[in-house]
C-alpha cells in the first residue's frame, strides 16, 4: 500500500538477501490485492456482519507489514497518489495498476465461485451517486492521505513501525461509517472485483464511476500531501490545514456512525483519530480543543498557537456536521441518551472520559521521544470512551465533536435551544481537560503547568 523504494530501502524491512526488483514487486501486488478483494468478497458472501470492515482492514495491515519493502501499494487510486505526489515513476504506476487491477479480478471470479454468487456493486438505495461518490471521495483521500504522510513522508522516523497499521486501520474507519452507503471499496481493484464477479447477472457499471471517485480522492490527497510537504508554506498554514482535517474526519465519522447506527462506532471513530493522528502528528494533530487546552496548560502546546489550534478544530467540526446532516438528511442531538439519566450523570461520563483521553497525550511517549505506540493508545481512548459513556452521555469527550453535533441538529431543526447543549459538554470537557493537565502535574511534577523553556 506504500511504496519503499523512494526512501525506506535500508531500513526496517530490509536484510541482506532482499534486492527489489521489477519481477518481485508486480508479484506483490498481484498477491496482496487478490488477498484483500478476495477477503471483501468473502466478507459479503459468507455475512460476516458485524466484523466485515475489521476482517478488510486486518487483510490490508498484514499484507503491507508482509511486503512493505516491494511497494505494497494494492489500490490503483493509492499508486496514483504516490505517482502525483513523486513518489513512484509512471511506467511502474502503470505496471502496479494494471496488476491490480488484474488481481482483483481474478479474486472476484474467486470468491464467485467458491460462494456460487455475488452483490452487485451499486450505492445503497435511498443513496444514489451523490452518495456513494461522497463516501468513496472522502475516505479514498484519507486513505492516500495516511498512506502518503505516515509512510513515505519525510517527517516519519526512520524506524517507522507504525505505517501498516495506520493505513490499514483507514478501512476500519471508513467501512464502518460509510460502507453501508457505497459499500465501502476506497480502491478501483475492489471496486473492479465485485462488479466483475456480479456481471454475468447484473452487467458492468458502478466500478467505472468509482474508479472516477476514487481518484478524485486519490488527486486531492496527493495535493494535500505536496502541501504538507512543501517548505515554502508557512508552518502555521500547515498546522490550521492539519487541525481542520484531522477533526473534519473524526466528526464526519461520528455522524456517519450514529446516524447508521454502526455496530461498531466506537472501533471505528477510534481509528479515525489514530489513522490521522499517525498521518498528522508532526503538525500537532490535536483535533479536539480539550486536548489543545491540557497541553497548552502543561507546556507541551504553544500558547500562541491556541486560538489557531481551537478555531480550526471548531471550523472543522462545524462542516463535517453539516456535511454528514446533508448527505444523511438527519441529524442527531447531544443530550442524555436516555430518561433515567440526568444532566449530573452526563457530566461525570464527560469530565471522567475527557480526563482519560487528555491524560492519555499527557503522558504516552510520543514521536519526540522515539516511540511509536502514542497513536493507538490516544485513538482507543475513544473505544474506552465510547463503551462506557455512550449510553449515557454519547461519548462526546471534544468540543469540536459537540458543536459538529449540536449546529447539525440546529440546522435540521431538533434542537429548541440551538447551540446550548454544545456549551454544556464543552465546560464537562474543558474541565476534563483540566484535571488531566492538574494531575500530571501531580504524576510528573517536572512537567509543570503553563509555559515552558523548550517551547520558547
Amino acid at each position: 500500500m506504500a511504496t519503499r523504494e523512494m526512501r525506506l530501502t535500508k531500513q526496517r524491512l530490509e536484510s541482506p538477501q532482499q534486492t527489489q526488483t521489477t519481477s518481485s514487486m508486480i508479484a506483490s501486488e498481484f498477491i496482496g490485492t487478490y488477498i484483500l478483494v478476495a477477503t471483501v468478497g468473502c466478507n459479503i458472501m459468507g455475512g460476516s456482519g458485524t466484523w466485515a470492515s475489521l476482517s478488510n482492514a486486518s487483510s490490508l495491515m498484514v499484507m503491507v507489514y508482509s511486503l512493505g519493502f516491494f511497494g505494497a501499494h494494492f489500490n490503483p487510486a493509492v499508486t496514483f497518489a504516490l505517482w502525483l505526489g513523486n513518489e513512484c515513476t509512471g511506467m511502474k504506476a502503470l505496471k502496479f495498476i494494471a496488476v491490480q487491477l488484474l488481481a482483483g479480478a481474478l479474486a472476484g471470479f474467486s470468491y464467485m465461485s467458491v460462494f456460487g454468487g455475488s452483490l452487485n456493486l451499486m450505492p445503497a438505495p435511498g443513496y444514489g451517486w451523490a452518495g456513494a461518490m461522497t463516501i468513496e471521495v472522502l475516505y479514498t483521500f484519507m486513505l492516500c492521505f495516511v498512506v502518503l504522510q505516515a509512510s513515505v513522508s519525510k517527517s516519519n522516523p526512520r524506524n517507522n513501525e507504525y505505517f501498516g497499521l495506520a493505513i490499514g486501520f483507514v478501512i476500519v474507519a471508513g467501512g464502518y461509517a460509510g460502507g453501508r452507503i457505497s459499500c465501502g471499496c476506497f480502491n478501483p481493484a475492489v471496486a473492479m472485483g465485485v462488479d466483475m464477479a456480479s456481471a454475468h447477472n447484473h452487467g458492468m457499471y458502478w466500478s467505472f464511476w468509482y474508479l472516477i471517485y476514487e481518484l478524485i480522492g486519490a488527486g486531492l490527497a496527493a495535493l494535500a500531501y505536496r502541501m504538507f510537504e512543501s517548505d515554502s508554506v508557512d508552518p502555521s498554514v500547515k498546522k490550521f490545514c492539519s487541525e481542520f482535517l484531522g477533526t473534519f474526519f473524526l466528526v464526519f465519522t461520528v455522524g456517519l456512525n450514529v446516524l447508521g447506527m454502526s455496530p461498531a462506532s466506537a472501533l471505528s471513530i477510534g481509528s479515525s483519530l489514530m489513522c490521522m493522528i499517525y498521518a498528522l502528528s508532526k503538525w500537532g494533530a490535536h483535533f479536539n480543543p480539550a486536548v489543545t487546552t491540557a497541553l497548552t496548560l502543561c507546556g507541551k502546546a504553544h500558547p500562541g498557537d491556541l486560538v489557531l489550534y481551537i478555531s480550526a478544530q471548531l471550523l472543522g467540526g462545524l462542516v463535517a456536521g453539516l456535511a454528514y446532516m446533508t448527505l444523511e438528511d438527519n441529524a442527531f442531538t447531544l443530550r442524555p441518551q436516555n430518561a433515567k439519566y440526568g444532566w449530573g450523570s452526563v457530566g461525570f461520563m464527560e469530565i471522567i472520559y475527557t480526563f482519560v483521553l487528555c491524560f492519555t497525550v499527557l503522558n504516552v511517549p510520543g514521536r519526540e521521544e522515539g516511540r511509536q505506540i502514542y497513536g493507538l493508545a490516544i485513538g482507543f481512548c475513544i473505544i474506552v470512551g465510547g463503551f462506557a459513556c455512550g449510553s449515557i452521555s454519547g461519548g462526546s469527550l471534544n468540543p469540536a465533536v459537540s458543536l459538529g453535533v449540536d449546529s447539525s441538529a440546529s440546522f435540521y431543526g431538533a434542537n429548541k435551544y440551538p447551540l446550548t447543549e454544545f456549551l454544556a459538554y464543552s465546560v464537562f470537557e474543558l474541565t476534563g481537560a483540566v484535571l488531566a493537565a492538574v494531575l500530571t502535574n501531580i504524576v510528573r511534577p517536572s512537567t509543570g503547568l503553563g509555559f515552558t523553556k523548550e517551547l520558547e
